[in-house]
């Protein structure tokens, strides 16, 4: 049951949008129809916001590399790229 949890979760809902209080919501019912035992809700819950914190940093890893890559195809100019300039030109104007 707790591995059908698990994946029900990591893809129906996606644990990286699922806060703490639909987690905590959702073991409870599962404590209430018997299907998890209350000593292992508590275990049960620390598990999927480990999963789901795992999963925000991958998302925004995802999100963060996309970005980059848009950014990159419509040339426009990261800020490494506006500082060396500003150093450059700072640069330049010492001498």
């Amino acid at each position: 049951m707790k591995d059908l949890i698990n994946k029900g979760l990591a893809f129906g809902l996606g644990l990286a949008v699922v806060s703490k209080e639909q987690i905590e919501k959702l073991v409870d019912e599962l404590v209430k129809k018997g299907e998890v035992s209350a000593a292992e809700s508590k275990d049960l819950m620390h598990e999927l916001l480990e999963k789901g914190e795992a999963e925000k940093k991958v998302m925004n890893a995802r999100i963060h590399e996309q970005l980059e890559k848009l950014l990159k195809e419509l040339n426009i100019p990261t800020r490494a790229d506006l500082e060396r300039l500003e150093k450059r030109i700072q640069d330049l104007e010492n001498k």
